[in-house]
């Protein structure tokens, strides 16, 4: 907000009859009560709130520019006590706060501190209460306050020499405007006072050569001549920057050297006058020393950094500054680098929980919005895979997760923990949800503002390579969900070419940005809409896919809503699902880029287009063994087998030959992703009830059908996606909230509950056997090589039937399988109709001994069976639940051996990380040594060639 809006604000408040103070002013280290009368409510634009269950007051504290800026209290619609207001009866509320107590103040803040900000609402959030036009309650902090309205910006950038004239307005106990006495400092320099006429105290300082601090101290008339109040507004001088160029190898952002007290920083700001480099490292008082130089080729602004400690953390941002800005557009924006791999937010820092992040960095105090944190002398990861042979493609079975919804901390290290949950489902490829660092905490994650930093939501940048290494010792590839067709308000990029009429600091791309369109330029945009036809759009991917791919080894990117890609379909949805020239080039350079970095990358575009479109990428270097895949949405009909109704459930699109234009198996496949309604949450809410023995709304019932599902879905040649715990039956609605109801018009991006760790679903026989059906599914799909052969789907009816076949394989191999199922409700008699005679094999029972040949099979209520001409060439070898796992000696000094041969051995200390493998093939008569570990308890994981795994105990002394 402008100061003068601020004014306004503060007047109309005092006339309000629903809350009133118990003091005449609030005083930052002294209590006061705020009384609500929720009664009488006339507030046509925000309702009011009428009969609650409790009564919250969400408000914040900050100085004249945002009364909210300090620090927020009050988490939104939960009733978790946090800002609870005391019921006094008759609909009157109050609360008691001492504001640098309750908001958690540094003095600094305490000192600056001059508004406090409320909004009062009911216990979920669906009714507040605020101001008439839904403004929020504004209170002035101490017993003088002094409002600035000229000029009316808190950063001003003026020419050298130019005269500034201040006007202000004093309040006395939070009355109308006063006449009293002020006096100005500049730099703590007094320059100047007098006695205010009305309305405004006005002073003219003259001839300003340096940058600095302008502070108005004011007092109102006698008799409270003694009392006194102050406010401050920066001013800062153009400086002349110096034309030098960019020394060699240097790019955009934060460049390390071999000289651990250096660094060089480089910002691309076109149109911009100067730019001043403020950090912890100056005390974020930047001087012409911290202004950065221009190279007079490119226009890149750079500055190297000395004295740096080696292994010390800094901070900084970038002080932007346009001295001739367009129409309500900024003269100086403050921000984090676009190129940050690691920020700290004000907004997000303080809810991160310890155990995921430990040891965060503080944010400086008494700056606002991100800054980016700087680290030379930095250990590198020690990675245990250097090069990791990441799965072909026509193998790939996707397990996607988020991990906010994954587990109760939310963190890597619970899917470091859970490693044995994906590894003995077999699945060879794990695709995170966005873990960049987006707005707020508990998100999906598409709403990006910095692409090359992590989310410390989850945890830190080595704990996620543990991960991904950990994944990398499993034979598991790490995919990433990317969000480049748009980013937030916070991604500096936006903030340095904005429109900001009211002088918050935040707003949208104005004309002059040269990364972001104005106005989007298809009609599915979310933020700010990248122009990905301009080149610093382009180097700015570039340099996220390159970031991605070569620190933290991820071996591909699943590209979000690439219709976003063009320019040229402005408001018209239309023109945006139809073919588009400059998306399709666009994209294609991309994937050119991530395989020119990384051969065997694997790129995925979530389009869901036409085939016309979608067919330019996935034959794009397909004869190099390269091609795009393409998300393949199949919830609607996979969702009408499972809940057992004979209609629109035409499955062939799960596949590769339902493009008639595709080269081969470039489409995944998903029967559910994060974005589609559950098909167990739809069965047992609306699902077949015709058969009273086989009613499909029954829990039992719809998780019997769902190992079916596995078989008509995942088997078919391609690679293929699933939604993380539908291998367990997941009933959980899309649209269920953190208490768990569900709100078909909400919660879809709401934290969920996760009863599948808490109910030990994987010891529930009846959802355990969908994650086992599924485990020998992947099995054999990843290493029965008739399944990257060719197919044939008949579906359009509840016994769908797939036919997998590849001649050219030797008689040695299984040539051909057939795959029945039925998703009625009663049983069914079906024709096998085998290709050649003789015996058929279940390839669900891994001993091969039972065998088919009739010509007719009848299949209960939501089974299936597949038959293979031949059993399946897979090991034999099992690890049961029951076998038991025995280290000898144990408690070992040295060394130990097993009761069991196996393929590898991990040992995990008690937090969970690997600390040793071996992989080969052992025998019960090898031995292990551990003398190198230190005395403690670990965890020993053994594995079989089947990725079946035991795990026991083991004391080193």
């Amino acid at each position: 907000m402008k100061k003068i809006l601020l004014l306004l604000l503060l007047i109309s408040f005092y006339s309000k009859a629903q809350v009133s103070l118990s003091v005449g002013a609030i005083e930052v280290d002294q209590p006061v009560t705020i009384t609500l009368d929720i009664n009488n409510t006339v507030d046509t634009d925000c309702n009011g709130i009428t009969n609650p269950t409790s009564v919250y007051m969400h408000s914040g504290i900050g100085d004249n520019s945002d009364a909210f800026g300090f620090n927020v209290i009050g988490n939104w619609g939960l009733d978790d006590g946090v800002g609870q207001m005391t019921n006094q009866g008759g609909g009157i509320y109050t609360i008691t706060i001492t504001p640098q107590t309750y908001y958690g103040l540094t003095q600094p803040q305490a000192d600056a501190a001059t508004q406090i900000g409320m909004v009062f609402r009911n216990e979920d959030g669906t009714q507040e209460l605020k101001e008439d036009g839904c403004n929020d309650y504004i209170f002035s902090v101490g017993t003088v306050s002094i409002v600035i309205t000229e000029p009316s910006a808190s950063e001003v950038v003026i020419n050298s020499g130019d005269d500034l004239t201040v006007k202000s307005i004093i309040y006395f106990q939070g009355s109308s405007t006063v006449q009293g006495s002020y006096e100005i400092f500049y730099n703590n320099v007094s320059v100047g006072t007098g006695t205010c006429g009305f309305p405004n105290c006005t002073y003219t300082i003259p001839n300003i050569t340096e940058s600095g601090t302008v502070r108005v101290v004011g007092s109102p008339p006698a008799p409270n001549s003694s009392e006194s109040g102050e406010t401050s507004f920066e001013v800062f001088v153009v400086t002349a920057v110096t034309e030098e160029v960019l020394p060699t190898g240097v790019e955009d952002g934060i460049n390390y050297s071999s000289n651990q007290t250096k660094a060089t920083l480089v910002l691309t700001a076109p149109g911009k006058e100067f730019i001043q480099i403020a950090g912890s490292f100056n005390n974020y008082t930047p001087t012409n020393s911290d202004v950065m130089k221009r190279d007079p080729s490119t226009g890149k602004y750079w500055l190297e950094l000395t004295g740096l400690t080696p292994g010390q953390i800094e901070t900084y941002q970038y002080w932007v500054f346009d001295t001739n800005p367009i129409a309500d557009s900024p003269g100086l924006v403050k921000t984090a680098d676009p190129f940050s791999t690691l920020v700290l937010s004000p907004f997000d820092d303080p809810y991160i929980p310890s155990n995921s992040y430990p040891n965060l960095p503080t944010y400086p105090a008494g700056q606002e919005r991100e800054v980016t944190v700087l680290q030379t002398g930095q250990t590198p990861y020690n990675w245990q895979v250097a090069n990791f042979n990441k799965p072909k493609k026509e193998d790939l079975v996707v397990y996607e997760v988020l991990i906010r919804d994954f587990d109760a901390d939310r963190n890597y290290q619970n899917l470091i923990d859970r490693i044995d949950y994906f590894k003995n489902l077999n699945v060879n490829a794990i695709q995170l949800m966005p873990i960049m660092e987006y707005e707020g905490n508990e998100s999906w994650g598409y709403n990006t503002s910095f692409h090359m930093a992590l989310d410390k939501y989850y945890g830190t940048e080595d704990k996620f390579k543990e991960f991904v290494d950990l994944c990398h010792q499993n034979d598991i590839a790490v995919i990433l969900d990317v969000a480049l067709n748009h980013a937030f308000g916070r991604n500096p990029m936006n903030r340095m070419w904005m429109n900001d009429p009211d002088g918050d600091g935040w707003g949208e791309p104005n004309s002059e940005n040269p990364y972001f369109n104005e106005v989007p330029k298809h009609s599915y945009n979310v933020g700010s809409d990248f122009n990905h036809q301009s080149t610093l759009t382009q180097e700015y991917t570039r340099r996220v896919v390159k970031h991605w791919i070569e620190e933290f080894k991820i071996d591909g990117f699943r590209w979000d809503l690439t219709k976003g890609f063009t320019q040229m379909c402005e408001n018209n949805e239309g023109c945006t699902n139809s073919y588009q020239q400059d998306r399709v080039d666009i994209l294609k350079t991309y994937a050119d880029y991530s395989w020119s970095l990384d051969d065997t990358h694997y790129v995925i575009f979530e389009h869901l287009g036409s085939e016309n479109e979608e067919k330019e990428w996935a034959n794009h270097r397909y004869n190099e063994g390269k091609g795009v895949m393409m998300w393949a949405k199949m919830t609607d009909p996979y969702s009408q087998l499972t809940m057992g109704y004979n209609s629109n459930n035409n499955i062939n699109g799960i596949g590769h030959k339902s493009r008639s234009q595709f080269q081969g198996p470039r489409v995944m496949g998903y029967t559910e992703s994060h974005d589609e309604e559950r098909l167990m949450y739809k069965n047992v809410t609306f699902g077949n009830q015709s058969n009273g023995s086989h009613n499909v709304t029954d829990l039992n019932t719809a998780l019997s059908r769902m190992s079916a599902l596995g078989a008509v879905s995942i088997t078919v040649p391609g690679p293929k996606m699933l939604w993380h715990f539908a291998p367990l039956g997941m009933d959980n609605s899309i649209f269920t909230c953190p208490d768990g109801s569900v709100d078909d018009d909400g919660c879809k991006l709401d934290t969920k509950p996760q009863p599948q760790w808490t109910e030990n679903w994987l010891g529930d026989s009846n959802r355990r056997q969908i994650y086992d059906d599924w485990a020998r599914l992947i099995t054999l799909k990843i290493n029965e090589p008739v399944f990257e052969g060719d197919y044939t789907i008949t579906s359009g009816n509840l016994t769908p039937r797939i036919d997998i076949f590849d001649t050219s394989l030797p008689g040695t191999e299984i040539k051909n399988v057939v795959i029945l199922a039925n998703f009625d409700v009663v049983s069914k008699t079906m024709n096998t109709n085998f290709p050649t005679g003789g015996n058929w094999y279940d390839l669900m029972d891994n001993t091969g001994n039972t065998t088919y040949s009739a010509a007719t099979i009848t299949i209960p209520a939501g089974q299936f069976r597949i038959f293979g001409n031949l059993p399946s060439t897979l090991s034999n070898e099992t690890f049961t639940a029951t076998e038991s796992f025995s280290i000898y000696p144990n408690p070992v000094n040295t060394s130990f051996k097993t009761n069991k041969a196996f393929e590898n051995l991990q040992i995990f200390d008690i937090t969970g990380k690997l600390v040793k493998s071996f992989n080969g093939e052992f025998t019960k008569n090898d031995a292990y040594d551990i003398s190198d570990l230190s005395p403690s308890l670990y965890l020993v994981k053994i594995e079989n060639k089947n990725g079946q795994t035991l795990t026991s105990k083991i004391l080193k002394l």
